[in-house]
């Protein structure tokens, strides 16, 4: 048996924007990806803390170093610039390989920036 179980986590990111002409996903900062483990392209979750939409799309990369944190497609009707979000990740594992995962955790500041990284 499989478990789905927290990847990592980026917490409280700030949207910078929302592309509705754009196909869909959700653009990040390679920076915040790399901090995280997350690929472009891979399965997510944003959860809005200011609306409450839960929203699963997929990673693309935005510019090194910018913060963009960016609603693109359908995904731009549950948030708008300002919103805080959460970014999880998720994995396949086997009940040992959970009982020993330790979820990444990326907490960022208001501009997007690295605040710190745990574990």
């Amino acid at each position: 048996m499989l478990l789905h179980i927290l990847k990592s986590k980026i917490h409280r990111a700030v949207v910078t924007e929302a592309n509705l002409e754009y196909e869909g996903s959700l653009t990040l900062d390679p920076i915040l990806m790399e901090a995280a483990g997350m690929l472009p392209f891979e399965r997510i979750q944003v959860l809005n803390l200011n609306n409450g939409t839960r929203i699963e799309t997929y990673l693309i990369e935005g510019k090194r170093g910018s913060g963009v944190v960016c609603l693109n497609g359908p995904a731009a009707r549950c948030g708008m610039k300002g919103d805080l979000v959460i970014v999880l990740t998720y994995a396949l594992m086997t009940p040992e390989e959970a009982q020993r995962h330790v979820p990444k955790v990326v907490y960022v500041d208001a501009n997007n920036r690295i605040v710190r990284v745990a574990p």
